[in-house]
């Protein structure tokens, strides 16, 4: 029979499992079935779970026993919420390392000693490719760990192993997609320096590969990452993402020649050429009709028309044209999902932008406050980064009332 359910302060689990076991909102919203945003109300103390089954999965994923939450408890005990905090504080740092910080995909890992089999390479594929979901709902803060460990695992058994040359370049391939997906994990996580580093190892196993496109790739991050940087900065990223699509080739597959020309679309923006960004976003649109279901890789398989259209929306809000972006952010983010909330929200930052230079503030303070509840414990550095521009313009509006509560959300 159901234990007799009093409505459970999971707000002060959540928070508790963030500072003292280290377990992101994000992740604890992918692993419990919560909306990222409801996990960030729940744990400033806004709302309950009540519902039986939502219990018991939270407390499952968390590891916490269910005395801990009041699963077992009978209608003649009494514990208070100020006698199970200590209790569940230190239940939580001893199993931290049982936590969903660990609970990753339990993949085989290869044997250790031998010659390496021809069929690895396609393993690891297909395990890095398992590995990348994470990515869909999670930070670089939670991944970075998991996905340097998976190419250091790798670089050492192409050190310590004996394998055919045929087997060894599938190797090296396999690392250089395990280095860009360390790599971005690291950048998300504001790690910039470890970031760098990844993606010039990346391009080096991608090119003694003979892997075009994943070297394209390489150059593609690398550019990306150096829009960060200063005028002069942005001009070399501008060359490093050209240089990306003419070492692909004009034979890549269609999605890595579009993923390819979306990022150099975006560099040009950012360095202020417009039309140099349209034609690029052309070249992007012409790769994708191109798709016709053939195998593309699985690191470009995320590139769709839904994809292009938040980069085309990303790039005329740079360049200042908020009546070409706002339509396709709105469109492009009506039917992205929540659970994706680090993108959602970074998305969502570029068209409250927007919205400010069109002189619609209070759209524009709508849209940062729903972001701000999209980023709220979020393991990425990104969304608050870029939606930190947009409250200082807010700063100027802070006169009208939804400008104000936003400017105090962000505060808070």
């Amino acid at each position: 029979m159901r234990a007799a359910l009093a409505a459970h302060d999971f707000g002060t689990v959540f928070h508790v499992a963030r500072t003292e076991a280290g377990i992101s909102y994000s992740m604890i919203a992918a692993e419990c079935g919560i909306k990222p945003e409801r996990v960030g109300t729940l744990a400033k103390g806004h709302g309950r779970v009540t519902t039986f089954e939502k219990v018991v999965r939270i407390a499952d994923a968390l590891r916490i026993p269910g005395r801990l939450v009041g699963l077992s408890r009978r209608p003649w005990e009494t514990t208070t919420e100020e006698d199970a905090m200590p209790e569940r504080r230190e239940f939580l740092k001893a199993s931290a390392a049982a936590s969903l910080a660990v609970g990753l995909p339990d993949l085989a890992r290869p044997s250790s000693g031998g010659r390496v089999g021809r069929d690895l390479p396609e393993k690891l594929r297909q395990r890095t490719a398992r590995l990348r979901r994470l990515d869909d709902v999670l930070g670089g803060g939670d991944t970075y760990r998991t996905y340097l460990g998976e190419y250091q695992s790798t670089r050492s058994l192409l050190r310590s192993r004996s394998y055919t040359e045929e087997t060894g370049c599938g190797l090296l391939s396999v690392l250089a997609e395990q280095a860009q997906q360390a790599g971005w994990a690291a950048f998300d996580g504001g790690r910039h320096a470890e970031a760098r580093g990844l993606y010039e190892a990346s391009q080096k196993a991608a090119s003694d590969a003979g892997d075009d496109a994943l070297a394209g790739n390489a150059l593609a991050f690398l550019a990306y990452q150096g829009l960060r940087g200063d005028r002069q900065d942005r001009q070399d990223a501008v060359q490093t993402a050209a240089r990306s699509c003419a070492a692909a080739g004009p034979d890549a597959v269609p999605r890595v020649r579009a993923l390819l020309y979306e990022r150099l679309a975006w560099a040009h923006a950012v360095a202020g050429q417009s039309d140099e960004a349209e034609r690029a976003l052309d070249a992007a649109r012409d790769a994708l009709a191109e798709v016709d279901g053939t195998p593309q890789p699985d690191w470009a398989a995320w590139v769709d028309e839904t994809e292009l259209q938040i980069m085309s929306g990303r790039c005329w809000t740079e360049l200042r044209r908020p009546l070409r972006a706002v339509p396709v952010l709105e469109a492009a983010l009506a039917e992205y999902d929540d659970s994706h909330a680090r993108d959602k929200a970074l998305y969502l930052s570029w068209l409250a932008d927007s919205y400010l230079t069109a002189g619609e503030v209070e759209q524009a303070a709508a849209v940062t406050g729903r972001a701000l509840d999209l980023s709220y414990g979020v393991a990425s550095v990104r969304p608050r980064e870029r939606l930190a521009p947009v409250l200082r313009r807010l700063v100027e509006h802070q006169a009208l009332p939804v400008v104000a509560a936003v400017l105090e959300q962000a505060r808070s």
